[in-house]
């Protein structure tokens, strides 16, 4: 359904005036943060719940939409194999700058996650109550009232986390005019976030985005007995030296790069005997620190193709819109408004790596500046503001970040 439009916008009250030095989000400062994607997730280190971001002014700016002759954009569309870019620093006040929103995996999940939305917002609460009679049963009572395992569920973790960006989402939409179509170069969201992008975009309603991602979850839960697979984080590593020490572990059976995180971060996934066999190359290559991960299925490798066929059918199904703004989809590290090649990443996604790292260099070189992370958690905004040197990073999840985000727009 579409979303009511209120003036003042923040868009139309930053062309008033510069405002304030924007501040990041802050992240920890005891390493970079894991993505692993999978349920159980106890390991992953990422602030409390409901952090508080502060999102305060930004210079003014407005979307600038490159010419598709042989621009930088229109040839890093073209390009599967974009790599991170340096950022150009020599942005002066004034000058064009570009917002991308981007909504978090799995990793992020709490218990409590989305409550405060409701409990401060009407329109949040519709959300959930939306999602809940979609799904046929109380998700929102399993993200606020727990117990904590069943929260880390995947096939609940996943649906509650896209509610939880949807509602945050809304709020910014009703309550600080954001329109996506118009203050957005991009939509992204890392896995199971780029159904929340897509939703977000129109692209999918609401209720199909969180039917699709609870399927996706048993899907992905039921596809390898447990126990067969496992999923390690290599930190300290590349992409390319990941892979190469995946490759070699392999020795006929599956493991394979998974997460390309960025900073350093690398997921490998697989059978848990290659799993194994992986971190021990690693640690005797000089990888600074491995860790098996606490999931329990091997997500985003070969072993998920018999729940890439359900999510192929269940696709087939519904109807996806062009979004109203271009998805970074994560298969592909480039932009696209195809509907039928953003249900092809979708299915490919399930099996396929996570080319989070190049999806973000990929909006840095287009011109994007500032990232609004949406949703649970700030675990994408730590990694944005690693991998995309100089970039802004915002999360916007709790009702201070709303109320920073708003009060900053109006003030101008």
């Amino acid at each position: 359904m579409p979303f009511p439009f209120v003036q003042p916008s923040w868009r139309a009250a930053l062309r008033a005036g510069k405002g304030s030095k924007a501040q990041k989000a802050e992240t920890p400062d005891d390493g970079p943060a894991v993505l692993p994607l999978g349920a159980r997730q106890a390991a992953v280190r990422s602030a409390p719940g409901q952090e508080r971001a502060e999102v305060c002014g930004y210079r003014k700016f407005r979307r600038k939409r490159k010419a598709q002759d042989g621009s930088c954009s229109a040839r890093l569309l073209d390009r599967t194999d974009v790599a991170v870019p340096e950022r150009n620093d020599d942005h002066q006040p004034g000058e064009s700058m570009s917002v991308a929103f981007v909504f978090p995996g799995q990793g992020s999940q709490s218990v409590g996650m989305g409550k405060g939305l409701a409990d401060a917002f009407r329109y949040a609460r519709g959300v959930f109550e939306e999602i809940d009679a979609a799904l046929g049963d109380k998700l929102s009572a399993v993200m606020w009232e727990g117990p904590a395992d069943k929260v880390m569920l995947t096939e609940n973790a996943q649906p509650a986390l896209v509610a939880v960006s949807l509602a945050a989402m809304r709020v910014l939409q009703i309550e600080a005019g954001v329109d996506l179509k118009r203050d957005a170069s991009f939509v992204a969201g890392h896995s199971v976030g780029e159904y929340s992008a897509l939703a977000a975009a129109g692209s999918l309603s609401f209720a199909d985005a969180v039917r699709l991602v609870r399927l996706r979850g048993r899907a992905m839960q039921e596809a390898v007995p447990v126990g067969i697979g496992a999923m390690a984080a290599l930190l300290g590593v590349e992409f390319e030296q990941a892979a190469a020490i995946a490759a070699e572990a392999a020795q006929g059976e599956v493991v394979q790069a998974a997460n390309d995180n960025g900073a350093g971060q690398v997921v490998v996934s697989g059978h848990k005997a290659a799993v194994e066999r992986a971190i021990e190359i690693a640690r005797g290559k000089g990888v600074r620190r491995t860790a098996m991960l606490p999931v329990s299925a091997p997500f985003h490798s070969a072993l998920m193709k018999p729940a890439a066929a359900v999510m192929a059918d269940a696709l087939a199904r519904v109807t996806v819109r062009p979004p109203a703004v271009p998805l970074v989809a994560n298969v592909l590290a480039r932009a696209t408004s195809d509907p039928g090649e953003i249900v092809q990443g979708l299915v490919e996604q399930v099996t396929g790596t996570v080319r989070w790292r190049e999806s973000v260099g990929f909006m840095a070189q287009a011109g994007v500046s500032s990232f609004y992370e949406v949703g649970s958690g700030k675990v994408l905004s730590g990694l944005i503001q690693r991998i995309a040197k100089g970039a802004r990073s915002f999360a916007i999840g709790a009702p201070d970040d709303i109320a920073a985000f708003k009060s900053k727009s109006m003030s101008h």
